[in-house]
């Protein structure tokens, strides 16, 4: 099994919006759970939201609620996050995360076994 990749990050000015991507081999993709996580440099690695790959039943962190829509294509194998009306404080490491599991996926990052290399993203005010 090949560890997730993102894609999409990037330096926007505060009210942008980005997209991130994270491709994923099947065997990790297939009824999982897969979420976002972010760290900002001196700050704990903090859920983002969350989706598990068969029902579609989502997550999010109250940080991101109404700003941010996890997604995912299912022809891909693939993760979106939309990111919209970004803040200074979304500055921080993206990081793509799936554990095999089916019907639990929770914000919390234990028991995620699959790390993408993560993908930065900086908003400018």
């Amino acid at each position: 099994q090949v560890q997730p990749v993102e894609s999409g990050g990037g330096s926007v000015p505060a009210g942008g919006s980005l997209r991130l991507s994270c491709a994923a081999s099947g065997y990790i993709y297939s009824n999982s759970c897969m979420g976002w996580f972010r760290q900002a440099p001196g700050k704990e690695r903090e859920g983002v939201a969350t989706i598990l790959t068969g029902s579609g039943v989502t997550s999010y962190a109250d940080s991101v609620k109404g700003r941010f829509t996890i997604s995912r294509d299912d022809a891909k194998n693939t993760l979106y996050l939309q990111m919209n009306s970004l803040k200074s404080e979304d500055t921080a490491m993206y990081y793509c995360a799936a554990r095999r599991s089916a019907w639990f996926c929770p914000l919390g990052s234990v028991g995620f076994g699959y790390w993408g290399q993560g993908t930065q993203v900086t908003v400018s005010s």
